[in-house]
């Protein structure tokens, strides 16, 4: 796991103080890591020793190892698809039933990774705040994510009302803001190379008191700080391009959740919809 997804896969089970490192480093990552130890201590309000007990139990043996390893992150983080095929020949001499193998063991690995990294509490929180039908909920993805995003809300749209897609440009969502309340949902998706557009769109869906769902992958999106819940997908495919089965199977398995909790609700809905398609009067 990359550092920032280590972070999270323990945050419920730090004590206090090295509760508020954690917090620390997380709100302004990477630069918070990068720091001396007595200035990362000062940001949480702690002690050196207290920094030097949350490395170790991240399990670094020193800070200049966590600072290494945070490094390393970060440039993977910002690796394009143009580097991730350096010293890999693009005409491959496998034959088709090789390629769709180790393509399926990829996958079946990223499922795998992902399972472990996203923690129960933040996944049953995610469904939580989404079966909440109170309030709205919207949704939004990268350019290669936002398909998750819309095969979502089209689901969730059968199961409960006030459901929404943020379409168009990125000029026309600001129209869409202008319906989003206090204490409304979004959940957005974005893997590496993240998009600065998402992460502006997280600051102001802050400042408008909405809570994020982000599903991302393991290096974390930029907007882990504004997010209200994370979930880190592994999405690495050692191939030109990651992959966002774990994404959708993550999604899936929410809708899944979702469904079963508010199941006499979402059978009323679903059967209402099946009339109107069926052009059938209501009994």
């Amino acid at each position: 796991m990359a550092t920032r997804e280590q972070v999270h896969a323990i945050l419920g089970r730090l004590p206090s103080a090295e509760k508020k490192v954690a917090h620390a480093f997380l709100a302004n990552y990477p630069s918070s890591g990068l720091s001396t130890i007595a200035e990362l201590a000062s940001a949480a309000g702690t002690s050196a020793p207290t920094v030097l007990r949350f490395i170790t139990r991240l399990g670094f043996g020193s800070y200049p190892d966590f600072q290494r390893a945070l490094r390393d992150d970060v440039q993977t983080q910002l690796t394009s698809p143009s580097p991730l095929v350096r010293g890999r020949t693009m005409r491959s001499e496998k034959t088709a039933t090789q390629a769709l193998a180790d393509s399926f063991n990829h996958a079946h690995a990223n499922l795998v990774a992902t399972l472990k990294a996203v923690p129960d509490s933040e996944f049953e929180a995610a469904c939580d705040l989404l079966s909440d039908a109170k309030s709205a909920c919207y949704f939004l993805g990268g350019r290669f994510t936002d398909f998750i995003a819309a095969y979502m809300a089209a689901h969730l749209r059968i199961i409960r009302p006030h459901v929404h897609h943020l379409a168009g440009q990125t000029s026309t969502w600001h129209d869409q803001f202008l319906d989003i309340r206090p204490g409304d949902v979004v959940v957005l998706f974005d893997i590496r190379r993240y998009q600065s557009d998402l992460v502006r769109l997280g600051e102001i869906l802050i400042e408008r008191r909405a809570r994020i769902v982000l599903v991302t992958d393991q290096w974390l999106s930029p907007l882990a700080r504004s997010a209200h819940v994370v979930l880190p997908c592994a999405v690495e495919a050692g191939r030109t391009w990651d992959s966002n089965i774990a994404l959708l199977a993550v999604a899936e398995a929410m809708v899944d959740r979702i469904s079963r909790g508010q199941w006499s609700n979402a059978q009323a809905r679903m059967q209402a919809l099946e009339e109107i398609h069926w052009n059938r009067p209501a009994t």
